[in-house]
């Protein structure tokens, strides 16, 4: 039983795979000093909703982009789960080349996502992540990460407009009513301009992407894919799944670390 751990700057997943199927998959607002113990009030009580608990976990592996929660989470398999994990970095083996200037500089779930976008569906290809920012990450026919794209997040564009002009309230993000690009009042017409906006980027941006690389596939994640899914036939595959899988990928592929501290404590539930 494997623990996957995905710690973005918006939210953290956490997620159980018993080598055939996954078990569960949860999410918790991203608090980077939220403590270990307060973790594991809130995902044991989880992982008993699957009559699951600490002592089945054999192994564990964290990817993550925000470095100050790291020592929690850390702190959360080793003395919960009486397991190291292994932390997903540029210098592990990933069974393909980074073809980037500094690999250290690139997130890890960018890699994460290009290793399972190719092992599920082939190369070449273009993975948009829609994420705090939305990420476009290309990765060729063997598989090698070739670089990408970096955009500001949905959620940060709309929050930017609401706080930088007076008059325009804080939205929702969501499909404007019909096709019309014309909002006949404010919300409607910020509404547009968000959905049809980000519809346009994605659009251009891969465009753009295919007169460099040549024909591709497009795949999409992150929370809000399906939702621009509906407002372009550009995407070829939606995958939610996509980080998560890559994290349990990168530890099929890397030995786990041993925890070099026994506790004793840690056998129950």
């Amino acid at each position: 039983m494997l623990l996957v751990i995905d710690a973005g700057n918006t939210n953290v997943v956490f997620a159980v795979h018993d080598a055939e199927k996954w078990r569960g998959v949860w999410r918790i607002t991203m608090q980077a000093q939220r403590t270990s113990d307060e973790y594991a009030v809130w995902l044991l009580a989880l992982l008993r909703t699957q009559g699951l608990s600490p002592a089945d976990v054999k192994g564990a592996v964290i990817g993550t982009v925000v470095p100050a929660a790291l020592y929690h989470l850390r702190t959360l398999c080793r003395q919960w789960f009486a397991v190291e994990p292994l932390l997903a970095s540029a210098r592990l083996d990933w069974g393909f080349s980074i073809l980037v200037d500094n690999p250290d500089e690139v997130g890890v779930d960018r890699l994460l996502n290009g290793l399972a976008a190719h092992h599920n569906y082939g190369g070449p290809l273009t993975v948009i992540d829609f994420g705090t920012a939305t990420t476009f990450d290309v990765v060729d026919r063997e598989g090698s990460y070739c670089g990408g794209v970096i955009a500001p997040g949905i959620n940060l564009s709309v929050e930017a407009l609401h706080q930088a002009a007076a008059r325009l309230p804080r939205i929702g993000i969501g499909r404007p009513v019909g096709d019309s690009a014309i909002g006949r009042n404010t919300v409607s017409a910020m509404r547009s301009g968000v959905f049809w906006g980000y519809v346009g980027l994605i659009e251009g941006i891969v465009e753009r992407i295919r007169r460099e690389v040549g024909p591709m596939k497009v795949l999409a994640t992150g929370g809000l894919a399906p939702l621009f899914s509906e407002g372009t036939a550009i995407f070829d595959h939606v995958d939610s799944m996509l980080t998560l899988n890559g994290l349990r990928l990168l530890a099929g592929r890397n030995p786990l670390p041993k925890l070099t501290v026994e506790r004793d404590f840690l056998t129950e539930g």
